[in-house]
């Protein structure tokens, strides 16, 4: 078995489709997705910054 590791850049609120899109795209089979928390600072409490930088997809290949 192979495996194939992408990172996406996303903004959580706003990249839903981006992400329908590139999952759509794969060849081989999801097998995790990894997301990439900031560590929780008063800015991100109340909102002001994002809390998910980017998200570590593993594919399968056949």
């Amino acid at each position: 078995m192979k495996y194939r590791v992408h990172r996406l850049e996303i903004t959580m609120e706003n990249d839903q489709s981006k992400l329908e899109q590139f999952l759509n795209n794969l060849e081989g089979e999801v097998v995790s997705i990894i997301p990439n928390i900031r560590k929780t600072s008063l800015f991100q409490i109340y909102g002001i910054t994002r809390k998910i930088d980017f998200l570590l997809i593993i594919e399968k290949i056949k």
